[in-house]
């Protein structure tokens, strides 16, 4: 029952927005008692909370078995990892959206948790960056922790407009992502000079 209402929540947090949706309402969803909500929940930000967590705990899962992959080089984890994030709107969109959207919704304490987790996460991306310079694959005198902030920005900000049942794959995507990232979009190589 317990993910039967984390179910509900995601779905009418993403339609409605954290604040229109009572905890009525998701009870109803589901023809249950508020009092059903209760016994798992201690509250409709106790909910929002567990989504949060439940989605960057994934994402931080799946980083790691990229990261920890032997056979993938510097470009290959890159790929995954944006990949990853990319193929996630499928899977999922609504909770990413959630994520972004409704933080803001959430205590000093509940945040302080969720972004130690966004922090893990980031920061497992910029030691991978780091790494990449290390290796010549990425130019030296490029701050990884923009670069990578650069990376995030662009791939969860693909929430919002990229639709992956339109005309172009996950994977255009992402090769498009990784040439912007890894060889940027400029013929001319003087161009910020």
């Amino acid at each position: 029952m317990k993910d039967k209402i984390m179910e509900s929540g995601i779905l009418l947090f993403d339609q409605n927005g954290f604040k229109s949706t009572s905890i009525q309402d998701i009870v109803q969803l589901l023809g249950v008692t508020k009092g059903t909500f209760y016994y798992y929940f201690s509250s409709k930000e106790e909910l929002l909370k567990q989504i949060h967590l439940q989605y960057i705990e994934g994402l931080i899962e799946q980083q790691e078995e990229i990261l920890k992959n032997p056979s993938f080089d510097f470009p290959r984890k890159l790929y995954e990892i944006v990949f990853m994030l990319i193929r996630n709107i499928k899977t999922k969109r609504p909770s990413a959206r959630i994520f972004t959207r409704e933080m803001r919704h959430l205590s000093e304490v509940n945040i302080k948790e969720l972004k130690e987790k966004r922090n893990e996460f980031r920061r497992n991306t910029q030691k991978l960056i780091e790494q990449g310079i290390d290796q010549g694959e990425i130019k030296k005198g490029i701050r990884p922790d923009i670069l990578t902030m650069g990376i995030l920005g662009i791939t969860n900000w693909s929430y919002y407009w990229y639709n992956p049942y339109g005309e172009v794959p996950e994977e255009k995507v992402v090769e498009i992502f990784l040439d912007l990232i890894l060889n940027g979009i400029s013929n001319n190589d003087s161009v910020c000079n």
